[in-house]
């Protein structure tokens, strides 16, 4: 639906490439008049163009809101008859954790900003507590949509199609013994219930865990006593009972309670679920290492403070006063739901071969301008690039023959003296952490950047982090302060007497499994005012540097949001003097007020400008005299739309930029955020072209309305369904591999 590291150690601080190159003869492959800043040279005429009357009150749609219906669009995708049966379940899972993690992270943030007294009225006018309240009731009444899809709709169908979840009641004579032999020989060995006594205070409850609240009675004294099992995590949520009948894991403990209590008499049980603040809080000012810190505040987030409750709706009231009581929890945050609870179980079912019931399947192929220098032999990266750029689009085009590619290809190459590589998040198995060992291991010189916060992937970075150092890698944490969330490759390459320079700017991780589902662009490029870049940018980030310009880069904190309002202020020069003017932006979310301030400024002189957004949007597109030319569009589909993308008129010769940041605060001023401006005519003629296709209103999409209301447009006038863009992209690239 994410702080402070200890400043870098000097011996981790890596050579730039001009110390590299001074021990061996080269030139460098561009004059030096050719790297010089230049992006923003035209710019400062236009910065006071679009001065005037204060904007008013009560422009900015509020974010929580405005979260809570993105989610309600991934909840529609799910109740859609005409979505892939399967994919309705995975949708419905995914509802679900989106909406864990909302609550683990801004309800949880909310909630402490409240409580410490530093919340303050948000942009959208409400205050906190409003917020708050909004919160709970609209997410009452998605989540109680999300249950009744599963139970009335998506449940039933996939009975119809053989794929049964039922309940234990519903199971056979027979399906009901082998669980209990299933129950004897690997569940009850791994079960601890927990009783509540003077001798035994209330238990802590994880967060996300599924719990049974048991009520026993002493047949011999007559005392009734509450008691908690935890339902095991690491076992399957649904059991197989018979081939195609599942059945959830917690009704097969509740089925055999009196195992767990013998001699007692099992009176109720009733199923419940604790979300906790996980979000993390690591003063990296006061941090000698900033491992050791963030290691031990994942230790101390298991123990964050409640912020929702949810539970059968059959619930005894005496028992959920006490869960109410014991948890110090308000009635607010408290869900009755029809069981079962906790549908992210569903990834589980749909995980299973049954290919007519979810969307075709679609495998990448090789991005045509690598495929083209293919031979018996994988292609040669480094050629390609030497003759052209490279413009990606994943999952349309293979990762692992594109990027992937490109490292292993570079830690293999002897001639390569250097690899530099940020990693956000990468895959469990890395073949880009294995490539980047390979290289360090044959003595190459391999900086990687691990940004060990990024959010619910500390764990996994921490160890990538200390395998990567073992290897010989040099491994830095980026600037105090600061996310790295850039997404960046260098790779210097010698080539008889010259050093060249190849790089890499994406807008997704280099994450080989998360490449097949994200929608993500990427620029693969052999030119040097980027790799220039790319160079600083790394010596910034490993070293003191304190360089805020650059030539074909646009980064934040500093340069990034000043660099788009420019851009965005020189339309509207462009407008009134007659000249081609236009601003279309496709990006996860849309928050950042200056940047909205500057679209409804751009809006008012006449500047048409389109914002195709995913998630968050604050701003109110079609507000007459405020955003009238504005059109905000959100898709989402078999692929999770990822990619940033920012394209200009600029008078006929249009810019277009690509990379990793959102309009957000937290991209725009606390995170290293790149983006790269495309310079190639095609691929700016390609991107303008998608972001086009993404805002037609022949293109299946959902329409945002002044008053923060998403409607779904996804029929013609005639009833016929329109195309969808995502399916469009996979048939071009399946009509381009049939050709000759």
């Amino acid at each position: 639906m994410s702080q402070q590291p200890a400043e870098v150690p000097v011996q981790h601080v890596q050579p730039s490439v001009g110390s590299i190159a001074a021990h061996r003869p080269h030139t460098v492959s561009a004059a030096v008049s050719d790297l010089e800043p230049d992006i923003d040279a035209d710019l400062d005429a236009y910065e006071d163009e679009t001065e005037g009357a204060e904007l008013p009150q009560g422009r900015f749609l509020d974010r929580e809101r405005s979260w809570l219906a993105f989610n309600e669009r991934v909840l529609e995708l799910a109740e859609d008859p005409a979505t892939p049966l399967l994919e309705r379940a995975n949708f419905l899972a995914i509802f679900a954790s989106n909406l864990d993690e909302f609550f683990m992270v801004r309800v949880a943030g909310l909630k402490r900003r409240i409580a410490t007294g530093v919340a303050t009225r948000s942009a959208s006018g409400l205050q906190p507590r409003e917020v708050l309240e909004l919160i709970w009731n609209r997410s009452r009444e998605l989540m109680a949509r999300h249950a009744a899809c599963y139970q009335q709709d998506v449940a039933p169908a996939l009975a119809d199609e053989g794929i049964h979840l039922i309940r234990w009641p519903e199971l056979t004579e027979k399906e009901q013994a082998r669980l209990f032999t299933l129950f004897r020989q690997q569940i009850f060995p791994v079960l601890t219930p927990l009783a509540v006594d003077p001798a035994h205070p209330f238990p802590y409850i994880s967060g996300l865990s599924l719990n049974l609240a048991v009520v026993v009675r002493n047949p011999v004294s007559g005392h009734r006593h509450f008691a908690r099992v935890k339902v095991p995590p690491l076992l399957s949520r649904f059991l197989e009972a018979s081939p195609q009948r599942y059945v959830p894991l917690e009704d097969v403990i509740a089925a055999h309670l009196e195992e767990l209590f013998p001699g007692m008499e099992v009176l109720a049980h009733h199923m419940f679920r604790v979300t906790r603040n996980e979000d993390l809080e690591v003063e990296e000012d006061d941090a000698e290492n900033l491992l050791q810190a963030l290691e031990k505040e994942l230790l101390r987030r298991r123990f964050g403070p409640p912020v929702r409750l949810e539970v059968e709706e059959s619930i005894d009231p005496y028992i959920l006063d006490l869960l109410v009581r014991e948890l110090k929890i308000s009635e607010s945050e408290v869900y009755p739901l029809p069981g079962p609870l906790d549908l992210t179980g569903l990834f589980g079912i749909v995980s299973q071969d049954r290919p007519e019931l979810k969307y075709p399947k679609f495998v990448a192929g090789t991005h045509r301008d690598l495929a083209e220098v293919e031979s018996a032999s994988a292609p040669d990266i480094f050629a390609a690039l030497r003759e052209r750029d490279v413009l990606l689009h994943h999952p349309y085009d293979s990762f692992s023959t594109s990027v992937q590619a490109f490292l292993e290809q570079a830690a293999a190459d002897p001639d390569v003296l250097a690899i530099k590589q940020t990693l956000y998040r990468t895959s469990g198995k890395s073949p880009i952490v294995d490539a980047l060992i390979d290289a360090a291991e044959s003595g190459k010189q391999v900086l990687v950047l691990v940004e060990i916060k990024a959010r619910f992937d500390e764990q996994a970075n921490i160890k990538w982090a200390r395998k990567l150092e073992e290897a010989g890698c040099h491994v830095v944490y980026g600037l105090v302060g600061l996310k790295t969330h850039c997404k960046l490759s260098l790779v210097v390459r010698q080539e008889g007497e010259t050093l060249r320079r190849y790089s890499h700017v994406g807008t997704g991780n280099y994450h080989p499994k998360t490449a097949r589902l994200y929608e993500d662009l990427g620029l693969l490029t052999a030119d040097p005012q980027v790799g220039a870049d790319l160079s600083d940018l790394f010596n910034r980030l490993s070293g003191y540097s304190r360089r805020e310009t650059y030539r074909r880069l646009l980064v934040a904190p500093k340069s990034l949001r000043d660099g788009l309002i420019a851009r965005i202020n020189k339309e509207v020069a462009h407008h009134h003097a007659g000249r081609p003017a236009y601003v279309r932006i496709k990006v996860n979310s849309m928050v950042d007020e200056a940047i909205i301030d500057a679209l409804y400024r751009a809006s008012q002189a006449g500047v048409p400008v389109d914002i195709w957004v995913r998630g968050i949007c604050a701003i109110r597109p079609g507000v007459t005299g405020l955003s009238e030319n504005i059109r905000v569009r959100s898709i989402l589909g078999r692929f999770l739309e990822h990619s940033r993308v920012f394209a200009f008129g600029n008078g006929g010769e249009p810019e277009v930029w690509l990379g990793s940041a959102d309009m957000m605060h937290r991209n725009l001023d606390r995170r290293i955020e790149a983006l790269v401006r495309v310079t190639d005519p095609a691929h700016r003629t390609a991107l303008t072209r998608l972001l086009e296709t993404g805002m037609s209103d022949s293109t299946s999409s959902w329409h945002l309305g002044p008053d923060g209301e998403w409607t779904r447009h996804a029929t013609d006038p005639d009833g016929q369904p329109l195309r969808h863009v995502q399916e469009s992209l996979i048939d071009a690239r399946r009509r381009r591999r049939a050709k000759p």
